[in-house]
């Protein structure tokens, strides 16, 4: 199953949340957000649960990948 990816690495909120929603527009039932920030980390994982998704991170060189899946 193809993941739709979104890097939002580099970038302060609410931008990584905003991306991530518009992503969510397109209805996929995988996502994959890229991260670099704790900050970051918590404000899309609690957007992607409030809208239906359980997420899983993993870090790895100081960047977070958070899989997001329906």
């Amino acid at each position: 199953m193809e993941k739709k990816v979104i890097d939002a690495r580099g970038l302060s909120c609410p931008q990584p949340v905003l991306l991530t929603k518009k992503a969510l527009a397109s209805n996929e039932n995988a996502y994959e957000v890229l991260v670099d920030n704790a900050t970051a980390k918590e404000n899309v994982t609690r957007f992607a649960n409030n809208s239906g998704y359980s997420v899983s991170v993993t870090e790895k060189d100081g960047d977070y990948c958070l899989s997001l899946s329906k």
